[in-house]
C-alpha cells in the first residue's frame, strides 16, 4: 500500500473544513449576518447622505455591497486556485475607506470618481500581495496577541453606541429604555451560556437578537410596519452609478487605504486561524489577501467598494467554538439573497440597535478576551517583550479613545493609524523586530520593563531543608544557630 495514501487517510482534519449540516448552517449562518449586518449597511449609508443621493439610489447602493460581501465571502470561504485562505471569515465593505471615499466626493470626483480609484488601487494591491502573504513570520504570539486584543477593545465604543440606540440624533440616544433592552440582550446570552445544552450555548447570540427583537416589539421599539414596502426582487445593475473614472490623486489615495486593509486583513486571517487552531502559512494568507483584492476589483462594477474581514465575526467564531468555514459560506448565500431580495434587507433591519449592542459586548469581549489568551503564551522573562506589548496595545487604542488624535497630521499617516488595528499591527511588528531580531544595541543591563526571572528549587535542595533553618548573610543556620556546611565550599 502507498505509504503517502496511508498517511493521507490518517491525516487529521481541519477544523474549519467540518460540515454541520443544513440546518446548523443556515442558523449559525444568520446569527453571522445579523452581527455584521449594521456594519456592512453603514458605508453606504455615509457614502450615499455624503454624495446626496435620493432614497432609491441609497438602497440600490446598499443591496449592492451586500451582494457583493456575499460573493467575496463565499471566495474567501470556498477559494478557487490562488484565491480564498478557505477560513471562516465574513468579508464586506471595509470601514477604512470611509473619509478617502467622502474626501473624493467632496473634491469633485463623484461616485464614479470612488469606484475607480478602488478598482485601480485594488489592482496595485493585487500585485503586491504576494509581499504582505511573507509576513507571517513576523506575527508570532507576541505581535497576533496585541492585535486580537486591539480589536475586541476597538469593538467595544460600537457596541456601546448600538446599546444607546445607534443614532447618536436621536432624541432617546442613550437612554434607559434602550441601555435595558441591551441588558436584556445581554442577560439572554449568558442565561442560555449557562443553562443551554450545546447546540442552545452556539446559538447564544441568535437566540438573544430574536428575543430582544420580541420584547422591543412588545414595547413599542422594533418597528416592522416597513416591511412590506418596496420591491421583493432586485439584482444589482452592473455600472449603474455609470462607468469607473480614474484619477491619479484618487487612486494614491486609495491605495493607502489599500495598504490598510492587507495589514487589517492579515491581522484578522492570522487571528482567526489562531482561534480556529489551524496552521496559516504565507501561501494561505497570500490566497486570503488576493481574495480581498479580486472582491474589491470586481465590487465597482456593481456599485460597491473595498472588501475586507470583518472583526467582529472573528469575535462570534471565539465565543461559540463554530470553526466551520462552511456556516460562514453560508454567511454568504445569505447576504446575497439580502442583496437581491431587498424584503428580507427589511426585516433584518427591523432588529433595534439596543439589541444587537447587548449582544455585541459579549462578542467584542471575547475577541479581547482570545488576545489576552495568546498574550498569555508569550515569554516575558529577561526580555522587553511586556514593553512591546504595553506600547502596541496602547498605540492602536489612541484613536479609539481620542478620535481627532491624528487629525493635524498628514492625511496618508492619518488614514494608517486611524485605524487601531492596523496602528497596533505596525508597532507591535517594528517593535518586536527592534527588540528580538535586530538585537545589536540591546543594552545588557535589566530594564524596569523587564519581568524578574522566577526564583526556583530543585526538590533535592528542598528535601535537606529543616524546619527553623535560616539564611543569615548568604550562609545557612539550623534552628541551633549552627552553620550548615556547603558542599564543595572549601574547594571553591
Amino acid at each position: 500500500m502507498n505509504t503517502h495514501s496511508l498517511n493521507s487517510a490518517h491525516a487529521t482534519p481541519r477544523p474549519e473544513d467540518e460540515n454541520l449540516g443544513l440546518g446548523a448552517n443556515l442558523a449559525y449562518g444568520l446569527q453571522h449576518v445579523l452581527t455584521m449586518y449594521g456594519g456592512i449597511v453603514a458605508v453606504p449609508l455615509i457614502v450615499a447622505e455624503a454624495a446626496g443621493m435620493p432614497a432609491s439610489d441609497t438602497g440600490l447602493l446598499i443591496t449592492a455591497c451586500l451582494f457583493m460581501g456575499g460573493v467575496a465571502t463565499l471566495l474567501q470561504t470556498l477559494g478557487i486556485p490562488f484565491f480564498g485562505s478557505r477560513l471562516p471569515l465574513v468579508q464586506g465593505v471595509s470601514f477604512a475607506g470611509v473619509a478617502t471615499m467622502v474626501s473624493i466626493l467632496q473634491t469633485g470626483g463623484g461616485m464614479q470618481g470612488i469606484l475607480g480609484a478602488v478598482m485601480a488601487s485594488a489592482v496595485l494591491g493585487l500585485l503586491i500581495a504576494p509581499v504582505f502573504s511573507k509576513v507571517t513570520r513576523f506575527f508570532p504570539p507576541l505581535v497576533n496577541g496585541c492585535v486580537i486584543t486591539v480589536i475586541g477593545l476597538s469593538l467595544i465604543p460600537v457596541a456601546a453606541h448600538w446599546a444607546m440606540g445607534g443614532n447618536a440624533r436621536a432624541a432617546d440616544y442613550g437612554s434607559m429604555g434602550n441601555i435595558a433592552l441591551a441588558g436584556i440582550a445581554l442577560v439572554t446570552v449568558l442565561v442560555l451560556s449557562k443553562l443551554g445544552n450545546a447546540a442552545i450555548s452556539r446559538l447564544s447570540i441568535l437566540l438573544s437578537i430574536v428575543i430582544g427583537t420580541l420584547v422591543a416589539a412588545l414595547l413599542g421599539k422594533a418597528d416592522f410596519s416597513q416591511v412590506a414596502q418596496g420591491a421583493w426582487f432586485a439584482i444589482p445593475a452592473p455600472l449603474h452609478f455609470g462607468w469607473p473614472v480614474f484619477n491619479a490623486a484618487a487612486i494614491l489615495s486609495m491605495f493607502i487605504v489599500i495598504l490598510v486593509i492587507l495589514v487589517e486583513t492579515s491581522a484578522d486571517v492570522l487571528a482567526v486561524g489562531d482561534i480556529v487552531g489551524t496552521r496559516v502559512d504565507s501561501r494561505r494568507l497570500g490566497d486570503g489577501l488576493r481574495a480581498d483584492m479580486l472582491s474589491s476589483i470586481v465590487a465597482p462594477l456593481f456599485g460597491s467598494f473595498t472588501q475586507s474581514a470583518f472583526a467582529q465575526n472573528v469575535g462570534l467564531v471565539a465565543v461559540t467554538g463554530v470553526k466551520s468555514r462552511f456556516v460562514v459560506a453560508y454567511s454568504g448565500l445569505i447576504l446575497i439573497a439580502l442583496g437581491v431580495l431587498p424584503v428580507m434587507g427589511r426585516v433584518v433591519a427591523c432588529v433595534p440597535p439596543s439589541v444587537l449592542g447587548g449582544a455585541g459586548l459579549v462578542l467584542f469581549g471575547t475577541v479581547a478576551a482570545s488576545g489576552i489568551r495568546t498574550l498569555s503564551k508569550v515569554d516575558y522573562q529577561n526580555n522587553m517583550n511586556l514593553i512591546v506589548v504595553a506600547t502596541s496595545v496602547g498605540a492602536g487604542l489612541i484613536p479609539v479613545v481620542a478620535p481627532k488624535f491624528y487629525a493635524q497630521f498628514p492625511d496618508w499617516f492619518a488614514t494608517i493609524f486611524h485605524s487601531g488595528i492596523s496602528a497596533t499591527a505596525l508597532v507591535a511588528i517594528v517593535l518586536n523586530l527592534l527588540f528580538n531580531h535586530f538585537k545589536r544595541g540591546n543594552s545588557d543591563q535589566q530594564s524596569v520593563f523587564v519581568a524578574a526571572s522566577d526564583r526556583t528549587l530543585s526538590a533535592h535542595v528542598l528535601a535537606s531543608l529543616y524546619d527553623g533553618d535560616v539564611v543569615v548573610d548568604g550562609k545557612l543556620y539550623d534552628k541551633n544557630g549552627r552553620l550548615v556546611p556547603v558542599a564543595g565550599a572549601h574547594a571553591h
